[in-house]
C-alpha cells in the first residue's frame, strides 16, 4: 500500500490560514490590553483583555465553528491570571501566572507524550490542516512526538525568562523585554518545528510537491 502523501498549501495560503488564530488569540488580545492599560490603568486592561478573549471562544460557539487550541489555551490563562490577580489584590500575580502557567503548558506537552496524544499535533490543526490518513502515518506520528518535546522545552526557557525579568526588571521594562523574548523564543520554535517537517516527510516520501526554498535574507532587522 502506498504511503499517503500530503501536499502542503502555499506559504501564502500558509500564512492566511495561520494568521486569524494568532490575531484572535494572541495578538489583538496584547494590543487590546498595552492600549488600555494607559487609557484605564491595569484592572481595567485586565478586564478587557479578558472579555474579547471569552467573547471569541463564544463567538465560534455560537457559529458552530472549530475553536482554535491557541484561542482557548489563552482564554483559560488569562482567566487563571485575573481570578489570581483579584483574589490577591496583586498585579504580582497576574505577571506571575503566565510564567507558572508555562511551566503547565510545558508539563501539558511532556505528558501527552507517553499518552500517544501529542498536543503539537492538536495545535498544528490551527495553522495546517491534514488529512486523517496523512496524520496518522507512523513518520507523522513520530514527528510530533518528538517536536512536542521541543515545545516543552520552549515553554520551560520561556517560563524562566519571564520569572527573571519580573523579579529583576520594573513593570514597564519587564512588558517589553518579556514580550520581545517570547516572540523570539516562539518564532525560533516556529521554524525549526517547520525546517525538520519538512525534512523529515520528504526523507520518509510523503509530500506529494516540494516546496521551493524561501530566499535568505542578508540583512539585520531591527
Amino acid at each position: 500500500m502506498n504511503a499517503p502523501t500530503f501536499q502542503p498549501p502555499s506559504l501564502r495560503s500558509l500564512a492566511r490560514h495561520a494568521i486569524h488564530p494568532l490575531l484572535e488569540g494572541v495578538a489583538i488580545p496584547l494590543a487590546l490590553f498595552y492600549v488600555f492599560l494607559w487609557i484605564v490603568g491595569i484592572w481595567g486592561a485586565i478586564g478587557v483583555a479578558l472579555f474579547w478573549s471569552w467573547g471569541a471562544v463564544a463567538y465560534r460557539v455560537h457559529r458552530r465553528q472549530r475553536v482554535p487550541g491557541v484561542l482557548l489555551l489563552g482564554a483559560l490563562g488569562m482567566t487563571v491570571r485575573t481570578v489570581l490577580a483579584v483574589s490577591t489584590r496583586s498585579v504580582f500575580f497576574y505577571f506571575l501566572q503566565p510564567t507558572l502557567g508555562t511551566v503547565v503548558v510545558a508539563a501539558a506537552f511532556l505528558l501527552s507524550v507517553p499518552a500517544g496524544r501529542p498536543l503539537a499535533a492538536r495545535l498544528a490543526e490551527d495553522f495546517l490542516p491534514m488529512p486523517d490518513a496523512f496524520r496518522s502515518h507512523p513518520a507523522v506520528r513520530s514527528y510530533f512526538l518528538r517536536i512536542t518535546l521541543l515545545w516543552a522545552l520552549v515553554q520551560l526557557a520561556n517560563a524562566a525568562l519571564g520569572f527573571w525579568l519580573l523579579v529583576s526588571q520594573p513593570v514597564p521594562v519587564f512588558l517589553a523585554a518579556k514580550t520581545a523574548g517570547t516572540l523570539a523564543l516562539t518564532a525560533a520554535a516556529i521554524g525549526l518545528s517547520t525546517f525538520v517537517f519538512f525534512r523529515s516527510m520528504r526523507r520518509h516520501g510523503l509530500l506529494a510537491t516540494a516546496i521551493p526554498a524561501l530566499p535568505v535574507c542578508t540583512h539585520s532587522v531591527v
